[in-house]
């Protein structure tokens, strides 16, 4: 390290940072490996208890993985893209030699025996690993408000939820407590939380990045979630993870390379889902996406009106919801029979009616994925991209009772399989942050990135970091 330079690196400076700074500071010599681990370590130890973001912690795991990173850099035999760079773990993807609870009791003692894929490329990549992060019990919620292993603050306000079910993973980077988080999203479960957090994330095409290794909620509906402080680390972490997996079954082998990032704003055309009041949205919410579109109106090139009412959005949520809940019933079977350490009566009654449900309850659910993926189509037949508000309404407060419609507006983009991102737009009116989305067709991931870093650059409209709950 050179330690001519390093006092001007501060720790809350280095907490704020992107990946990109980040690597550049260590690729110079600014800060070491070890000592930044060490800097994420201690926030860690102080933000934590008050906002409960990570629930499994081996500090001696990450020294390691850090010690090993700084002696490569010395070496001058870097790993990967990612050397040194710290990065939290949603607790439901495995981790060697680490419990994979997903939010559940009787799972602190699962030990997982293997890497899952996306967590083999990070550490291929040379990251090093902070902790897990925690979630809503089982993955099915939208507030993290675990019964179990506690509720996740949100670092803005504490006194709100952070959102679900990747809250902790969303909150530990607004809050400088991981330079980024890799989390999962079946139905909106990295995109509600970064906005409620106010920090980007992505969720990219369908099987783009394997699942193999995450504890499933839907297989259909399940990918893996991206969280970071600016879209370019959102890309960054997109081209280190993606790639076909022999053994996942959903894995996309593309014929073609993703559609590269080439839309020209004047040439544009940007959709707009009509009545949005209509579809559930909050007037403040409605208020500060109009103020954001209006200030995109040359980046987003032709606006036009979306029509969704030949698509129920609020039935295909629950579709998508009674198929997780479904296939929970096979997936925690053991977690449900367990008497010792059993589940909570919010929990059981969600997984009782799924079981309640008949086989052609589920199929009815299952073909509302077809439904969506041609309404998709024909979207993407009038429209290059989908602009909307993330979530219909902000972050609720933790004492409250948790919306049963946040995912009212990230549901469609994984029922039709298609990638998503989110930024911050603004905030509410009680100073939270809120989200906008972008959905593209299957293969748009970069070009919807692309379009992301203008709209953020253009907004500004991102909180600095890290948020003062850290």
């Amino acid at each position: 390290m050179n330690t001519a330079t390093s006092p001007q690196l501060e720790p809350a400076r280095l907490r704020a940072a992107s990946t990109c700074q980040t690597l550049h500071w260590l690729a110079s010599g600014r800060i070491d490996a070890s000592e930044l681990a060490e800097i994420y370590l201690d926030a860690i130890a102080a933000a934590n208890p008050r906002l409960n973001a990570y629930i499994g912690l081996d500090a001696e795991k990450t020294r390691a993985q850090a010690a090993q990173s700084s002696q490569r850099r010395s070496a001058g035999r870097l790993k990967g893209r990612l050397d040194g760079i710290p990065v939290a773990i949603k607790d439901n993807l495995d981790v060697a030699g680490w419990p994979t609870t997903a939010g559940l009791p009787a799972r602190r003692e699962h030990i997982a025996g293997n890497d899952s894929a996306a967590v083999a490329r990070l550490l291929a990549a040379g990251a090093v690993i902070l902790g897990k992060t925690n979630l809503d019990e089982g993955v099915l919620g939208a507030s993290t408000n675990n019964p179990h292993y506690g509720a996740t603050r949100n670092p803005w306000q504490p006194e709100y939820s952070a959102g679900g079910s990747s809250g902790g993973a969303a909150a530990a980077v607004a809050a400088g407590l991981c330079v980024a988080a890799v989390g999962s999203d079946s139905l909106g479960s990295v995109r509600i939380p970064a906005s409620h957090c106010g920090v980007f994330a992505l969720k990219p095409t369908h099987g783009e990045i394997s699942a193999r290794g995450l504890v499933p909620a839907a297989r259909r509906l399940d990918a893996i979630g991206l969280i970071a402080r600016n879209v370019n680390d959102l890309t960054v972490l997109l081209q280190v993870l993606a790639g076909y997996d022999a053994e996942d079954p959903r894995s996309r082998k593309r014929r073609v390379a993703l559609a590269p990032p080439d839309w020209e704003p004047g040439r544009l055309r940007c959709g707009i889902p009509q009545d949005l009041a209509g579809l559930g949205t909050t007037a403040e919410v409605l208020a500060v996406f109009e103020q954001a579109i209006a200030s995109l109106r040359q980046e987003l090139g032709e606006q036009r009106g979306v029509d969704f009412s030949d698509y129920p959005l609020a039935r295909a949520r629950r579709a998508g919801l009674l198929l997780m809940e479904a296939e929970m019933c096979q997936t925690f079977a053991a977690d449900i029979a367990d008497t010792e350490r059993p589940i909570s009566p919010a929990l059981r009654a969600m997984l009782d009616y799924a079981a309640a449900k008949s086989a052609a309850d589920y199929v009815a659910a299952d073909r509302m994925l077809d439904a969506s993926v041609l309404k998709a189509r024909r979207v993407f037949a009038e429209v290059d991209v989908l602009v909307l508000p993330t979530t219909p309404a902000p972050a609720a407060r933790l004492d409250a009772a948790e919306p049963a419609d946040q995912a009212q507006f990230t549901s469609f983009a994984s029922l039709a399989g298609c990638p998503a991102v989110t930024i911050p737009m603004g905030r509410c009116n009680a100073g939270l942050p809120l989200g906008l989305q972008f959905v593209g067709p299957p293969g748009s991931d970069l070009r919807l990135l692309e379009l992301a870093e203008v709209c953020a650059s253009a907004l500004d409209g991102a909180p600095d970091y890290p948020a003062p709950g850290a």
